[in-house]
C-alpha cells in the first residue's frame, strides 16, 4: 500500500486546499496553559460527514481537542475506503502524534494502520474497529449488546409474533456485523418471530427507502423492521407510509436527532441510542494520552440505551 512521495505530497496539498469542502480542522489551546494536549497534533479520518451521527462525533472530537489544547485535523473519507487509506497515510507522512480512524471498511483500513504503526504513531479506532491490524484502542459502543436491545424492543412492539426484515449497514464494517449479530442472537428468544429478509442499505436513508420499497413487494405482510442505523430506519418509514408506527413497527440504531424526532412523532418505535459526541470526546482524550506515551486499554465501551416514546425526553434534552 505504499504510495510514492510525490503522490503523497500532492494528496496532502489537495486535502489542505479542500478542507472546507471535505473535512475540517480544529486548533485550540486551553486558557492559561497549553493543557494536556498542548503541542499534540492529531489526524482524524471519518468515514463520512454526510451523516448526522458522524457530524456529532466530529463535533465532540473538536470540542475535546480545543479543551485540551491539541491540534485536530479532520478529513472526510466520503465512504471511500481507498480515499481513507490515503488520508491516514498522509497523516503518517505529516508526523501526526496520533491518528484516529472511523473506518469506512474495517478490513481495508488495516494496511494504512500498519504503516502508522511502523512509524510509531498510535492509531485509535472510533465507532468501528479495524481488522487484522493492531490499534492503541477501539472506542466504540457495545454494538452486539445494542443489537440484542433492538431485538427485545422490536419483539415487544409486535407482541412477540410476526414477520420482520433487517436493513443491514455497510458490508465489512464492524458496526454492521456486530449489530446484526446481536439482533440475531436476541431474536432467537422469540420463536413466534420470523426474519424473512436481510438486505444491505449501506447506512443510507435513500437506500433504506429503495430497499424497503422492494422488500415490501415480496413481503407485504411484515410486522416489523430492524434497521442497523436511524438513517436507514427513516428511509424505511418513508417507504412504509401510513403503516409506519401502526401496522409495522420500526426500530433503528444510533439515537440521532432525526431519529428521536421520529420517535416523538410515533413513526419510529425505538432506537438504540449511542452517544456520538462522547465517542468523539473520548477518542481525542485517549489519543492525547497515547501520544504522550500512556498505555491504553484495548477497548473502551460507551454505554447504549434504548430510546422509546416513554423515555425520549432523556435523549432530547441537553
Amino acid at each position: 500500500m505504499r504510495i510514492p512521495a510525490l503522490v503523497l505530497a500532492g494528496a496532502a496539498l489537495t486535502l489542505g486546499l479542500t478542507a472546507c469542502g471535505s473535512g475540517s480542522s480544529s486548533e485550540g489551546t486551553s486558557g492559561g496553559s497549553a493543557g494536556a494536549g498542548g503541542g499534540v497534533k492529531i489526524g482524524m479520518s471519518i468515514s463520512t460527514l454526510n451523516n448526522p451521527y458522524f457530524v456529532q462525533l466530529r463535533d465532540g472530537a473538536e470540542a475535546e481537542a480545543k479543551k485540551l489544547g491539541a491540534t485536530l485535523t479532520v478529513t472526510d473519507a466520503q465512504n471511500d475506503a481507498s480515499q481513507q487509506v490515503n488520508q491516514v497515510q498522509n497523516f503518517t507522512s505529516q508526523s501526526m502524534k496520533a491518528i484516529i480512524i472511523n473506518p469506512v471498511d474495517s478490513d481495508a483500513a488495516a494496511p494504512a494502520v500498519k504503516v502508522a504503526e511502523r512509524s510509531s504513531i498510535p492509531v485509535l479506532a472510533v465507532d468501528r474497529g479495524v481488522n487484522n491490524a493492531e490499534v492503541a484502542q477501539t472506542v466504540a459502543s457495545d454494538n452486539v449488546a445494542g443489537g440484542r436491545l433492538a431485538a427485545q424492543e422490536l419483539a415487544k412492539q409486535i407482541s412477540e409474533k410476526g414477520k420482520v426484515v433487517v436493513l443491514q449497514g455497510v458490508a465489512g464494517t464492524s458496526a454492521s456485523r456486530d449489530r446484526g449479530q446481536g439482533f440475531t442472537e436476541g431474536i432467537k428468544a422469540y420463536p413466534g418471530i420470523e426474519v424473512v429478509a436481510r438486505q444491505p442499505a449501506d447506512f443510507d436513508r435513500t437506500k433504506g427507502l429503495d430497499v424497503m420499497t422492494n422488500l415490501l413487494q415480496s413481503n407485504p405482510d411484515i410486522a416489523g423492521v430492524f434497521a442497523e442505523n436511524d438513517e436507514m430506519a427513516l428511509g424505511a418509514i418513508k417507504a412504509l407510509g401510513d403503516k409506519a408506527g401502526k401496522a409495522v413497527k420500526v426500530v433503528g440504531f444510533d439515537g440521532t436527532p432525526d431519529g428521536l424526532k421520529a420517535i416523538e412523532a410515533g413513526t419510529l418505535a425505538g432506537s438504540v441510542a449511542q452517544q456520538p459526541q462522547l465517542l468523539g470526546q473520548q477518542a481525542v482524550q485517549n489519543a492525547v494520552k497515547a501520544a504522550n506515551g500512556e498505555k491504553l486499554q484495548a477497548k473502551l465501551d460507551v454505554p447504549v440505551k434504548i430510546a422509546t416514546k416513554d423515555n425520549v425526553s432523556e435523549f432530547t434534552t441537553s
